[in-house]
């Protein structure tokens, strides 16, 4: 079994978020759960942010959706895949 992830780092968030969340809602069908993380404490929010993807689908469209963000400035998305024993 395979289990596919995607860790996408985003620097300059506040110019960044709203291109990766156009992405990844145009591709919202692959991702099965998304966790966010960034350092915030009250109105000092970090301009990064971490995002982790666990996906579904075949191969080639994880990859396009890899390319599709890497194409945004400050941002770099990297897909994991790893095979389970069972």
């Amino acid at each position: 079994m395979t289990k596919t992830v995607m860790v996408v780092l985003i620097s300059h968030r506040k110019n960044g978020a709203a291109k990766v969340q156009a992405v990844l809602t145009g591709w919202g069908c692959l991702i099965k759960t998304r966790l966010g993380i960034h350092e915030g404490v009250q109105e000092s929010c970090s301009e990064n942010g971490l995002l982790f993807l666990d996906l579904v689908g075949d191969k080639d469209r994880l990859l396009e959706l890899e390319r599709k963000l890497n194409v945004i400035s400050g941002v770099t998305a990297k897909l994991i895949a790893m095979e389970l024993d069972d």
